[in-house]
């Protein structure tokens, strides 16, 4: 009898055994499922919130470009628009003083003549100014003219205003950039170059080296002035212009600046 009853509470106690083992069994497999559960929730959310970020980048990169864009495009009306007026009105006055100058001239007396002349001189120099200066505004003129005939322009213009010297020196084999609105650009960097070294640089010499390449044109431009450093100077308008504009046409942009050894614009243009 005590037998008997050992064996049956022995079967029980088997039978609990298996149970707790399966509810054991279960318990782990729903944590490691929940587990498996959150951690690809984690990743999910991860992915998601990842994209969501590249997105907004994408998204203010393109708003970014969108604004630089814009702000070109009323840079060069506004510049084409002040461009029209020196040549049409300024320089329609101007033309017209020089005229009345020299028919002034045979009616003055002797001793006057030689201020008479100078005069004319001041305002036929003046004239010449106005339709340089007015052909560097007008972007429809530099798209005529082509980047050289532009830059040179522009070298010449500024060597009869400030510098002993101011030469264009071209490399490799010239060829016609497609794209209008780069060259627009790629002329207006320069121009602002120029313009930094004029203000502030006390330079006597400026230099644009234009290198074709196969693949690329390689604009560098350079003046003999005081320099900078240009880890610690303050970006203005001017640079940060410069380098949007750039990147706006997917050029690469550098400038580099030693005190008293002058300052250097190297700039890679993509044919591509």
């Amino acid at each position: 009898m005590h037998c008997l009853r050992f064996l049956v509470l022995a079967q029980e106690a088997q039978t609990i055994d298996k149970e707790e083992v399966a509810l054991i069994g279960y318990v782990i497999f729903a944590m490691l499922l929940l587990s498996v559960m959150i951690i690809l929730f984690f990743v999910t959310f991860q992915k998601r919130k990842h994209k969501l970020l590249l997105e907004q980048i994408e998204q203010q990169k393109q708003f970014d470009e969108e604004i630089s864009r814009t702000q070109s495009e009323i840079q060069e009306q506004t510049l084409k628009h002040i461009g029209r007026e020196l040549h049409d009105n300024v320089g329609q006055l101007l033309a017209y003083a020089s005229m009345q100058l020299n028919m002034l001239t045979s009616k003055v007396p002797e001793d006057l003549k030689e201020k008479v002349d100078d005069t004319s001189s001041i305002v036929k120099d003046s004239l010449k100014e106005v339709r340089a200066l007015s052909k560097s505004l007008n972007n429809d003129v530099i798209l005529n003219m082509g980047l050289e005939d532009a830059i040179t322009n522009e070298l010449e213009r500024l060597k009869r205003m400030k510098f002993s010297s101011a030469e264009l020196v071209i490399e490799g084999n010239p060829f016609t950039l497609k794209n209008e609105k780069h060259v627009l650009i790629l002329y207006r960097i320069l121009q602002e170059f120029f313009s930094n070294s004029v203000k502030y640089s006390e330079a006597e010499n400026l230099r644009v080296i234009l290198k074709y390449q196969p693949n690329n044109l390689l604009i560098s431009a350079s003046d003999d002035g005081k320099g900078f450093d240009v880890s610690t100077v303050q970006k203005g308008s001017g640079l940060i212009n410069m380098e949007s504009r750039a990147e706006l046409i997917g050029a690469d942009f550098k400038l580099t600046s030693e005190e008293e050894k002058g300052t250097v614009l190297n700039i890679e243009y993509p044919i591509s």
